[in-house]
């Protein structure tokens, strides 16, 4: 515990030093050190952290590969903004501790009309927001109509970005064809009706995630385009401070709806980029959680007395994708070349310790309508060499490979992974370049589609095949989440009709054809589906990992 403490204290010590030394208009990219966080001159925060009594002896630190792109959960679909943003709002619903069964939230029960068409939610009566004001359903109209209307006063789109994930869950933003959500009454200050244009199998899934948290409209009026960077919500610890590319500040929030949480006074979440450098942290008790454990440093783990091994279930995948419009990866056949040079089975065994399978689909096998007739693209560098020919490269090509620059539950050594497809892309005389950003602006550079290929993965937060299926690869999703840039008509068409479909058999089946078509196509190549592996130090009580990597530590704590 000293050590850790005497940590939190050099990190608030260093960022207090820096808000005397810098004014809020002075940023500079790239250095982390000197850029100014917009919120922190007039957050609750700034006080002594020796002499503030909220932060005891409970104050967890939890070290992660890279920092939030944004901490409006609605704006961004980066997981490591949803672990942050978990802590700070909450959804009408929430997910079982260690699955995706549907539970309570802000909303302690509903009702369903026998038509599948409206929703009646019955909200926590006296939960306030951070700020003091009162949470109502006045509140969580505001909400969603911000998010599916581009020209409202809170939808804060910048350069005509909107509310991504909104639309890919709800089919679409206000005055679309296929917008889902027909109107949304207050009944009362406690109770919300959603009346919904036709079914949607999954909408009570997608209320629980965390993508859809709740801010206090208060909080959207005062920091507007700012909120991403100063979240109001409900939930137990309340935002403090941002210094970008090194920590994020939480504390307790006094009033929280759920008596006796949180029981931590403080959370830290601390950027340590290189997973062995986490790891050496924890060892010393400079930090309490890493996540991005490296899988061959599990069975080190294992055996010390004084850390915990956990495991995330299966439910993402690793890929290399291919910006589809871009030449040359608009050749379909060059595509399917280099899905046959890459060797996956290698790649899962050489780096993941027995902790991922390869892949062939874009969505985990347990998932319903997994396509398992779908025939994998086995390693076959003379195929992929017939392949390269035929697509008119027979005396090879250059390319850039982009990688990603921090570790993620899906692929915890991104570099390791491109310097072996870099190699077996030589072996079929393509030469690869590796291309290099920072977290933020590779996500939004290959959201642009300034890329060739690159690397990413996508981790399942609803425990429903349509987040994998239309969120990378749905032609409305082009420029979001579809950093692929694929559209194929039928695909769309396939997608549409199971996200309304009620009968879950024909959800399955339409999903599976849907794989048959994106795997003949090869917009991307996936690569692996792994087991997540993160470590903590056996002081921390309570913690449960969640499939989706975002887990509430209200009821963390931590052994004296």
């Amino acid at each position: 515990m000293k050590l850790k403490y005497s940590l939190f204290i050099t990190l608030m010590l260093a960022f207090l030093l820096f808000l005397a030394a810098c004014s809020g208009d002075s940023e500079t990219d790239g250095d982390p050190e000197e850029q100014a966080d917009p919120g922190t001159s007039e957050t609750e925060g700034e006080e002594d952290p020796e002499t503030d009594e909220a932060s005891g002896d409970q104050v967890l630190i939890f070290a992660r590969g890279g920092d939030s792109e944004s901490l409006d959960p609605g704006s961004t679909t980066d997981g490591e903004s949803s672990r942050v943003t978990k802590q700070i709002l909450e959804g009408l619903l929430e997910f079982d501790k260690e699955s995706f069964e549907v539970t309570p939230g802000l909303a302690h029960d509903w009702d369903v009309s026998e038509d599948g068409l409206t929703y009646n939610f019955y909200l926590e009566e006296g939960v306030t927001f951070h700020d003091g004001t009162d949470f109502n359903a006045e509140a969580v109209k505001v909400n969603f109509e911000r998010w599916a209307d581009p020209s409202h006063e809170f939808a804060f789109a910048d350069d005509g970005y909107v509310y991504s994930m909104y639309g890919t869950m709800f089919g679409g933003y206000k005055g679309d064809d296929g917008h889902v959500i027909k109107e949304i009454n207050v009944v009362n200050d406690h109770e919300i009706q959603f009346v919904l244009n036709r079914p949607l199998g999954f909408f009570l899934q997608n209320l629980a995630m965390s993508y859809f948290g709740i801010t206090s409209p208060a909080a959207l009026a005062e920091y507007g385009a700012t909120i991403n960077e100063n979240p109001v919500g409900t939930g137990p610890f309340k935002f403090v401070s941002w210094s970008k590319d090194d920590s994020i500040i939480l504390e307790k929030f006094e009033d929280y709806r759920v008596e006796g949480l949180p029981k931590l006074d403080r959370v830290v979440f601390s950027v340590i980029p290189d997973n062995a450098a986490r790891l050496i942290a924890l060892k010393s008790g400079e930090i309490d959680i890493m996540d991005g454990l490296n899988p061959d440093d599990a069975v080190g783990v294992e055996s010390d007395d004084n850390l915990i091994l956990y495991e995330r279930a299966e439910n993402n995948f690793g890929y290399v994708g291919f910006n589809t419009q871009k030449e040359p990866f608009d050749n379909q056949t060059l595509r399917q070349a280099i899905s046959y040079a890459i060797d996956r089975q290698s790649i899962a065994d050489a780096l993941y310790a027995g902790y991922a399978v390869a892949a062939k689909n874009p969505l985990p096998p347990s998932y319903m309508g997994y396509n398992d007739d779908v025939e994998p693209y086995a390693y076959d560098p003379e195929k992929a060499k017939e392949l390269l020919a035929e697509a008119g490269y027979a005396d090879g090509l250059e390319i850039e490979l982009w990688t990603m620059p921090v570790a993620r539950p899906y692929m915890p050594d991104p570099e390791t992974v491109a310097v072996i497809v870099q190699s077996n892309l030589a072996d079929i005389g393509i030469t690869a370049e590796i291309v290099r950003e920072e977290w933020a602006p590779y996500l939004e550079k290959t959201m642009n589609g300034e890329h060739q290929m690159y690397m990413l993965g996508w981790s399942g937060t609803n425990g429903d095949p349509d987040y994998f299926l239309s969120s990378l690869l749905h032609g409305s999703n082009i420029g979001t989440s579809n950093r692929s840039f694929y559209q194929n008509t039928e695909v769309d068409e396939l997608l549409d009709a199971a996200k309304v479909a009620v009968d879950q058999e024909e959800r399955a089946s339409l999903y599976s054809d849907a794989q048959a078509l994106i795997s003949e196509d090869v917009p991307m190549v996936p690569l692996v589906h792994s087991r997540p592996v993160l470590a903590t130090t056996s002081a921390v009580k309570n913690y449960v990992p969640h499939p989706s990597t975002s887990e509430s530590l209200a009821e963390v704590e931590l052994a004296n």
